[in-house]
């Protein structure tokens, strides 16, 4: 019987593969191809309609890597073929790579109109269903010639930019032809896929299984291997009982959603996926007319806004799907951001530039973050979402876990302030199923919820410009609807499966704290320009928006919302999950380089004519959440200033409490007292106020450690443990020298040489400031490597405590469990901090995510906690050249500091202050001000709707319950609790002398302006 059954399988197997698959066309006739090299970057269809052509043929090569060439098409449909159904079918030279990968297309009629897309398991477009016989086709084919870049795995390859790619034509054009679909043998190939793959993952002691297998058999008595087409409808009557067969009461349900998830940049520059989302987004509304029980799921609102931009057309058909009801914007955000590096008030832009955009559009408020595919999720996203609105979250990265499986499916996620949002967490561990037997049974299998729940969502289509969900699917879900043997199929949105799964699901369990991915995290540190350059950018957006807010309030300076808003979804674009990690091409990231760099200068313009509209003689303005007094770098040296929190202040020096003193490589400003070695390494650090030593014994601080990084995969996404086994401490320098000797400022510069690379660092003390700064230039040429600075410090901490988005996260310096010790490489924003009772120090940065934090036990018996930040590092893929040349950034370490201090001088370091000079202006008060340091102000602007209203967006910072006092620089007539979009809340009214926040807690105001 065994041996029965092995035959019978392999039998129907071969049947299947070699004739009723190759059945589906019955007759095929070549088109007429012309063909148009368009010379460099994508063209409009209107210049391609206009161009001259030449003859093509089949065999021919096209196609250098990126490029784009436009095949004119011509034909007639016999006239013997009518009453069948005709289509256009293509194969521009397809590879073996899979489908968004590699050649695509867009096809166009006659007169530039977008019909559908063309990818590899997506390759016709309807012509005549009935044909009448005789129509002329006349078809535009604009195809992409992109290349598979992973053709090779993870190993280094020019074809990331086009500069490097080369000229040889990649693809070689196979056929386009028109042909009739025979839609009872493509049917039967559908019966026999969908029965065959639900019997392969049934138990072989499964009767349901056996039953299979006969139908199949029978089936394949009917069929004439000669004539498909002929027996193709008795053979489906074979299979039809087996079909009709309905699933058992207590199946699965799997709530299946089309969807297709475009990297908005990765192995493939933004040009192209502005196209990518074209022929998806053309393909997806030509299904939905052709299955009415289609629902699409589409993400991205920046997506949707370049289709609206490039393709007015297709745009409109989302429209008219999104009231048909076949079409879900979902997530809510501009894109799908990483979830980890962007800054607090930048995910909050995410959520309400990707809403409103939703909502002007489509009039739709979407309900769920839809994040399937970012590199971890901070602990923060529960409470920013709820307070954009959002009920869900959906996530599945983290079933690509190195060491541990997240115990749950659907749960409640609870965030550092308790808030708690609905989470489900698909058990078919894709987000681009096809909807297979083998990943509908896996979904089942796999789903940690049995007995509590019995429902799970799967998103199905093909992804990255392969075209989305295909007509076999939808036909397979057909078939799977109700079916003895597989989970139940429903095609229907998302916002439906949640409410069911949270109907029927109340006492979900709850998972506290991050979603922390382990894996991928070297993204934390790649790329360190383009990391640099979002920094940079979200703290130039807090400013812009602050002084042009203060400038409009008091001198009635016309607030910049166009720029504004443009800049925002520029700056968010590139907080992609591909671009911000530095997990993309070159090309990405070079263009990425230089739009950092047009949008710090449009901002410093906005900041430069809202400041001089606020100026005085002179006038030092301050960004941050806190007063300060401190040492500004003025035109005629530096100065020491004090200047209230997000205000401004003449610029008149005021006496430091004491002078830095200089003797030899011991800088001293009566709060710290810094010595370097003659290596230019920190020998000791001594908070002269607590009088006591930072630094672990015999252990020198800032020293350079250079590591060996090669990944066991993903080169650019990863780190892997087994990199600390082996390191170079960088102990010798090529030149120690004190370049500033006070009495404002201290400072000693350290250079050093190693392999091909040179460092620079200028360790600094200032006047009034317990900060000791490491301003350090980075000329990078190494490979394979990954440099990290390390501070040993004296301190017991079991945990250490990170900045991330309104807050911060504790994680645990030792590895008792797997959880812990899958932590080896950490992000942080602005700061770190690890203390013992009564003491603590913080490690600052500018620009720095990447860091670990160990503990180890002294032979004194002591406790060196060792703080290190990954600097830069040196994958070869997708870039070769990643983080290759100059870098520019600044580290501090704080000696005695809290966690309000850590805040306070994180904010500080990333925010300098700003002189101005010249202006007839008084310094104006700050618009607002609180009185407790562990409240912080994130975002002072204006109200979107431009009524003039002041926002002002505040957190608690501490984890503490706190209340304060709220100040304004000018009598609004109501201040109102608002949602992030600017939205009344159902909460008792604001008193702003007496604001009381739980621990983390957001708060946003709106303020009326009289």
């Amino acid at each position: 019987m065994h041996d029965d059954r092995l035959h019978v399988e392999r039998r129907v197997d071969r049947l299947y593969r070699e004739r009723v698959l190759t059945a589906k066309y019955a007759a095929r006739v070549p088109l007429a191809v012309e063909v148009w090299q368009v010379p460099d970057e994508p063209v409009p269809v209107s210049e391609a309609l206009a161009a001259e052509y030449r003859p093509a043929a089949v065999g021919e090569p096209w196609g250098r890597p990126w490029s784009t060439a436009w095949f004119r098409v011509r034909g007639t449909v016999p006239r013997e073929w009518a009453g069948r159904r005709v289509e256009a079918v293509f194969d521009l030279g397809f590879s073996g790579a899979g489908p968004g990968f590699q050649a695509e297309a867009l096809v166009y009629d006659a007169a530039g109109t977008p019909i559908k897309g063309v990818a590899p398991r997506n390759t016709y477009v309807p012509i005549a269903n009935p044909a009448q016989g005789g129509e002329e086709v006349s078809l535009l084919v604009e195809a992409a010639a992109n290349p598979d870049v992973m053709v090779h795995g993870f190993r280094p390859t020019p074809l990331g930019d086009k500069a490097t790619a080369g000229q040889e034509p990649l693809y070689r054009l196979v056929f386009m032809d028109l042909a009739v679909l025979d839609e009872e043998a493509w049917h039967l190939a559908l019966d026999m896929e969908v029965l065959a793959g639900l019997m392969a993952e049934l138990s072989t002691s499964d009767p349901r299984r056996h039953e299979i297998l006969r139908a199949l058999e029978r089936a394949a008595d009917a069929i004439d291997a000669q004539d498909v087409a002929g027996t193709a409808t008795a053979a489906r009557a074979q299979l039809a009982p087996a079909l009709a067969s309905p699933a058992h009461a207590s199946a699965h349900t799997l709530h299946a959603v089309g969807h297709a998830h475009i990297d908005s940049a990765w192995l493939w520059p933004q040009r192209e996926t502005i196209r990518k989302s074209s022929r998806t987004f053309a393909n997806v509304t030509a299904l939905a007319a052709e299955y009415p029980e289609f629902v699409f799921a589409g993400s991205q609102a920046q997506q949707y806004a370049w289709v609206k931009a490039h393709q007015p057309a297709v745009f409109q058909r989302i429209v008219e799907a999104v009231k048909a009801g076949q079409w879900a914007p979902v997530g809510g955000m501009w894109v799908e951001s990483d979830a980890n590096l962007p800054g607090g008030e930048a995910l909050a832009r995410q959520l309400v530039h990707g809403k409103r955009f939703f909502m002007d559009e489509f009039g739709v408020e979407c309900e769920e973050i839809w994040l399937p595919d970012s590199f971890g999720y901070t602990a923060a996203f529960p409470q920013i979402a709820r307070l954009a609105g959002i009920r869900w979250f959906l996530t599945q990265k983290l079933s690509w876990n190195q060491t541990n499986k997240l115990p749950h499916h659907t749960f409640r996620w609870e965030g550092i302030d308790g808030t708690r949002v609905f989470t489900h967490f698909p058990p078919v561990d894709t987000y681009n199923s096809d909807l297979s037997g083998q990943e509908v049974a896996h979904a089942v299998a796999n789903y940690a919820e049995k007995g509590a729940g019995t429902r799970s969502l799967v998103p199905f289509g093909w992804g990255d410009g392969g075209g989305g969900p295909t007509r076999e699917m939808l036909e397979t879900a057909r078939r799977l609807r109700d079916l003895e043997g597989s989970a139940r199929v429903v095609i229907e949105k998302p916002a439906d499966f949640f409410r069911a799964a949270e109907a029927e699901y109340p006492n979900a369990p709850v998972w506290s704290g991050e979603l922390y991915l382990e894996l991928h995290r070297a993204t934390y540190t790649s790329q360190a320009r383009t990391k640099s350059g979002n920094r940079r950018s979200e703290h130039l957006l807090r400013e812009a928006e602050l002084w042009a807010a203060t400038a409009a309030v008091h001198t009635g300076f016309a607030y910049p919302y166009e720029a504004l808003d443009r800049l925002w979804k520029v700056v968010l674009l590139h907080q992609f999950h591909d671009i911000l990690p530095g997990s993309s091409i070159a090309w990405v990231h070079r263009e990425a380089e230089a739009t950092y760099a047009q949008v710090a200068d449009e901002l410093r313009h906005i900041i430069g004519c809202a400041t001089a509209a606020l100026a005085g003689d002179g006038t030092v303005f301050n960004a941050a959440p806190h007063a300060r007094a401190e040492v500004v770098d003025a035109a005629d040296g530096p100065v020491f200033v004090e200047v209230p929190a997000l205000g401004a202040a003449p610029l008149s020096p005021v006496d430091p409490p004491s002078p830095v003193a200089v003797d030899g490589l011991v800088l001293d400003n009566g709060l710290v007292r810094v010595t370097v070695d003659d290596n230019g390494l920190l020998s000791s650090v001594r908070d002269l106020t607590a009088d006591r030593e930072v630094l672990a014994p015999g252990r020198p601080g800032n020293l350079l450690q250079l590591h060996p990084d090669l990944p066991n995969e993903w080169d650019a996404w990863d780190i892997d443990a087994h990199y600390r086994r082996q390191r170079v401490d960088l102990t010798e320098a090529s030149s120690v020298t004190v370049v500033d000797s006070g009495p404002l400022v201290g400072a000693i510069r350290v250079a050093r040489s190693f392999g091909a690379s040179r460092v620079t660092q200028t360790i600094r003390v200032r006047a009034g400031s317990r900060r000791v700064e490491v301003e350090t230039d980075v000329d990078w040429h190494e490979t394979e490597k990954i440099l990290k600075a390390a501070f040993p410090i004296d301190v017991h901490a079991d945990r250490s405590a990170s900045e991330i988005q309104f807050g911060h996260v504790y994680r645990p310096t030792h590895a008792n469990t797997s959880w812990d010790s899958a932590r080896f490489e950490v992000y942080a924003h602005r700061w770190t901090h690890v203390a013992e009772p009564g003491y603590g120090v913080a490690v600052l940065n500018d620009s720095t995510y990447g860091h670990d934090v160990t503990r180890t036990t002294r032979d004194d018996g002591g406790t060196t906690t060792t703080v290190r930040l990954s600097l830069v590092r040196a994958p070869r893929f997708p870039d070769p050249d990643t983080d290759q040349g100059h870098h520019r950034f600044t580290y501090a370490l704080l000696p005695g500091a809290s966690i309000v201090d850590a805040v306070a001088e994180g904010y500080a370091l990333n925010l300098p202050l700003r002189v101005v000079a010249g202006g007839d202006a008084v310094p104006p008060a700050p618009l607002v001000t609180v009185d407790n340091p562990a409240v912080v102000v994130e975002a002072v602007k204006l109200a979107d709707d431009r009524s003039g209203d002041v926002i002002v967006r505040l957190y608690e910072s501490t984890g503490t319950r706190t209340t304060t006092a709220i100040h304004f620089g000018f009598e609004p007539t109501s201040v109102t609790a608002v949602d992030l979009l600017e939205r009344p809340l159902p909460q008792p009214p604001i008193n702003p002398a007496h604001l009381v926040l739980r621990p983390f807690q957001i708060q946003t105001l709106r303020l009326t302006h009289p």
